[in-house]
């Protein structure tokens, strides 16, 4: 198992500057208000949401008969299908078809599987350069960073940290940070890479079981550049990407460019169901632990996800604590939910990143229950023993005043005597990250227990 994830101290260096926070913070709500403007803007939005979730409930349901459909339909149209059980073998049969080939450059659209699979360095050590054509995803690339958004990686950046990593790496002028010229520089740079390319690789949003077809939404028409120009296409598919038919595409259709960016559709919606003349296709299921997560009893639910983001979006802690805070590739309320499946220990304070709001499960336009299955993942981390010290002892004291409603009464009648008079460094400590954020409010001269009791000895008279 590797190091825990110390959300806590990674984040803190994000909030130190406060350009940075400000711009994370107002650019994810203007994609959540965006989000509400769409969603409003449709009669049947909650209709649509109910259906989705229904669909994605009885596919994963079905799993396996839905999968070896899609394997027959897609062997019949050509395609060469492939079988991974985690990201070492997604990992090498990748390696195996490139190399086989004599591929040395791969060009590949956004992929959160592959991320997830860690593909990019695996390759690179075997000496085939992986070139990221998603310009956010290229962005994270050049700075060595996974991304800390699932829908625009580099979110937490600036357009002038952008001109500084572009200075870097494709000599564009440093003072320059208008978009329009970084964007177009990132263009002149990537272009001749799709016409090099030996090979070509896209992600999957949805795979059709009934068709075998595969259905990718980008928005900088990358993918179809990936998948059309080299002779070689590869798509990597999580197996709980599946869908029954070609008519419940609409639904997530519908739903997804909504939730993730508040526009009404993505600029591409791209399918591929079969090799081109003189090209190859291939497609590779990959598990990865989605099967185990499936026998979660509290925790399948999450693989009904679509990867819009909206839950990070509408966020209270995400927007200010930055993604990479996570430690993985997911982020967020999601990956709050998701990651301690592959690593409990490892990501065992994500699920304390939170409020319990509930307004991720609010957005979530397949309805999964994120804020439930967050507070499901804190008991089973203390049920494992990985709270740290002062969690422990915080709880344990919470336990035994929230408990006794004699000793609770009794200690919040002192407390507001007993705080005005305690010395600030017994407030203002390491011990206390609260504090570190904020001041304490002045506490009320009278709690709402002794208001309501005086009050109602009033009503009685």
């Amino acid at each position: 198992m590797s190091k825990p994830v110390d959300h806590v101290n990674i984040a803190r260096k994000f909030i130190a500057d406060e350009d940075h926070i400000q711009f994370h913070d107002k650019r994810l709500w203007s994609m959540r208000e965006l989000r509400d403007k769409q969603a409003h803007g449709i009669p049947e939005w909650e209709d649509l949401r109910a259906l989705a979730s229904q669909i994605k409930e009885h596919t994963l349901s079905n799993l396996a008969g839905y999968l070896e459909e899609f394997e027959r339909k897609a062997k019949a149209n050509g395609v060469i299908v492939h079988w991974a059980a985690d990201a070492a073998e997604h990992n090498r049969i990748v390696h195996e078809i490139l190399s086989s080939r004599g591929v040395d450059l791969l060009v590949k659209s956004k992929s959160m599987l592959t991320e997830e699979c860690d593909m990019r360095p695996y390759l690179e050590e075997r000496g085939i350069e992986v070139v990221e054509t998603d310009l956010g995803e290229r962005i994270q690339q050049f700075d060595n960073e996974p991304p800390s958004h699932i829908v625009v990686p580099p979110i937490h950046k600036l357009a002038r940290d952008v001109a500084e990593v572009f200075a870097d790496h494709i000599g564009t002028d440093r003072n320059n940070a208008d978009p329009h010229y970084l964007a177009e520089s990132m263009r002149q740079a990537t272009r001749p890479k799709f016409i090099r390319a030996g090979a070509g690789m896209t992600g999957c949003n949805f795979a059709v079981a009934e068709t075998g077809t595969v259905t990718v939404c980008t928005n900088e028409g990358n993918c179809d550049l990936s998948a059309n120009v080299p002779p070689l296409h590869i798509a990597s598919i999580g197996i709980e990407k599946l869908i029954p038919r070609m008519s419940d595409l609409g639904v997530f259709i519908r739903l997804l460019s909504r939730s993730a960016l508040g526009s009404p559709i993505t600029q591409y919606t791209s399918h591929f169901s079969r090799p081109r003349e003189g090209s190859e296709l291939h497609y590779i299921l990959v598990d990865n632990g989605r099967s185990k997560r499936l026998a979660m009893e509290d925790f399948w639910y999450s693989l009904k996800c679509i990867r819009c983001g909206a839950c990070m979006n509408t966020c209270p802690v995400y927007r200010r604590s930055g993604g990479l805070s996570y430690g993985g590739v997911y982020a967020g309320p999601i990956g709050a939910i998701i990651n301690p499946t592959f690593d409990l220990k490892k990501y065992s304070a994500l699920p304390f990143a939170s409020t319990l709001n509930g307004s991720c499960s609010n957005v979530c336009p397949v309805k999964i229950n994120i804020h439930e299955q967050i507070y499901k993942w804190r008991q089973i981390v203390a049920e494992a023993g990985y709270l740290s010290f002062s969690k422990k002892m915080s709880m344990r004291f919470a336990g035994k005043l929230l408990g006794d409603p004699k000793r609770y009464r009794k200690w919040m009648g002192g407390a507001p005597q007993l705080l005005a008079k305690l010395p600030r460094a017994f407030l203002y400590n390491p011990m206390n990250a609260w504090g570190k954020q904020r001041e304490m409010p002045e506490a009320p001269k009278q709690s709402f227990h002794e208001w309501y009791a005086e009050n109602r000895k009033k009503e009685n008279k």
